[in-house]
């Protein structure tokens, strides 16, 4: 789009919902003179398989480039001025692009956001999945309901059912959510899913070095197999993959939920949007640990951003107003290798993932605010400051990301694209 060029768009009425597309339509009825305050889609293209399902738009260029990385930098974004109606809506917050390659689509016209507290249900209760129940119980009464748990060891969940019942404040013994053991087959009857599953975790001491990716292939199996649950549940909440290598893990639960029974890709599982890894959250904060030690980091703090992977790939940014490479890469390496120093002490790295990435950024999400977590961007999953919305997931988008720094938040891409 060339600057101050006007994006044209044709407004049509479909399913109740308020419909616009850059082309004309057939099958939708005559169009329409667009008004009111009700949400507007706008129709975009895009591989059906690689391309995002449905965001929240921020900005009209967004629309003209869906997919890409560059919908996390205004500056990078094509230029142009939207008309009256579509800014507006942008403006206040109501406009959703989905792509209408997608098999399904339509369906999003008429979906509204569950309100009130929701159910989760926790897949796992290990060392993270027992500290991510605790986070849950004790912060979430505000948007939690209940709390369903499994695992394959029916004397796990019979001990944290019992352990989690005796948490209770004198004379307010509803303050918490209530948790209660469920079979497999009620996994996804639920708002969240929390897939805490692992197999193989490597014993402190091993000489293994990349953790998280030695996971790989044994965490992927137990997720195809949940995946296909959840697409034969025709589940309509959120998946959030915080085993790792969580990233991977994320993308192996949507390809495989959207594969029929014979391997086939039909895309009527899980949308790419109601997935979401949750391993960012303790990156972010092991960079603000190292931060607050160091003021030479100390940036970070108030002016930093982290992207990518939780792992290799992962960068972090000192500072967008002042990015300093030295600086962002140093940063980096401390971050990426926290995870090892807890090792060399003597112990495995669990509780402040299952805090940071799980429990915190969990009820971040389910409260519809700004939190770190991984979604499905340039044909992966992506991690990035994000937020649910009634429009959709949003993406933050920043007025403009240094050159050096966009170059590693596209080596990450690349580092993804390889692993799956």
């Amino acid at each position: 789009m060339r600057k101050n060029q006007v994006m044209k768009l044709y407004y049509y009425q479909h399913k109740g919902a308020l419909l616009a597309s850059d082309t004309p339509q057939t099958g939708f009825g005559p169009a329409v003179t667009p008004s009111g305050s009700s949400p507007l889609f706008v129709l975009v293209g895009g591989d059906p398989i690689l391309g995002r399902g449905s965001f929240k738009v921020a900005h009209p260029g967004q629309l003209s480039a869906p997919h890409g990385l560059e919908v996390l930098d205004a500056s990078r974004l094509p230029h142009g001025d939207a008309d009256p109606f579509l800014a507006q809506a942008i403006a206040q917050g109501r406009c959703t692009a989905i792509n209408e390659n997608r098999p399904g689509w339509e369906s999003l016209l008429t979906q509204t956001p569950k309100a009130g507290k929701k159910r989760v249900n926790l897949l796992a209760i290990g060392d993270v999945g027992s500290t991510l129940l605790t986070g849950l119980k004790l912060l979430g009464g505000d948007v939690i309901s209940s709390i369903g748990i499994c695992d394959l060891s029916a004397q796990i969940t019979a001990r944290w059912e019992f352990e989690m019942g005796q948490i209770a404040l004198p004379w307010n013994y509803d303050a918490f959510p209530e948790v209660e053991v469920i079979s497999p087959e009620q996994l996804f009857d639920c708002d969240l899913f929390v897939f805490v599953a692992s197999k193989g975790i490597p014993p402190v001491g091993s000489a293994v070095k990349d953790v998280r990716m030695a996971q790989f292939e044994q965490n992927a199996a137990i997720v195809k197999h949940y995946a296909r649950m959840a697409r034969a549940a025709q589940f309509q909440g959120l998946w959030a993959a915080v085993s790792d290598p969580v990233d991977p893990l994320a993308k192996t639960a949507y390809l495989e939920s959207n594969k029929d029974e014979n391997g086939a890709w039909d895309g009527k599982g899980l949308r790419p949007e109601q997935v979401q890894g949750f391993g960012l959250g303790v990156m972010n904060a092991r960079a603000a640990y190292f931060a607050k030690r160091n003021p030479k980091l100390a940036s970070f703090l108030t002016e930093g951003r982290s992207f990518g992977p939780h792992g290799t790939g992962l960068f972090i940014a000192n500072s967008l107003e002042h990015y300093d490479e030295a600086l962002s890469q140093e940063l980096t390496h401390l971050t990426v290798t926290a995870n090892l120093k807890m090792r060399e002490i003597g112990f495995k790295p669990y509780v402040a993932p299952a805090l940071s990435s799980g429990a915190l950024s969990l009820l971040l999400t389910l409260r519809g605010e700004w939190h770190c977590g991984s979604v499905f961007l340039d044909g992966i999953y992506m991690g990035v400051k994000n937020r649910y919305t009634p429009a959709g997931v949003e993406t933050e988008l920043l007025p403009h990301i240094p050159d050096p720094l966009f170059a590693h938040i596209r080596e990450a891409s690349e580092h993804l694209k390889e692993i799956l």
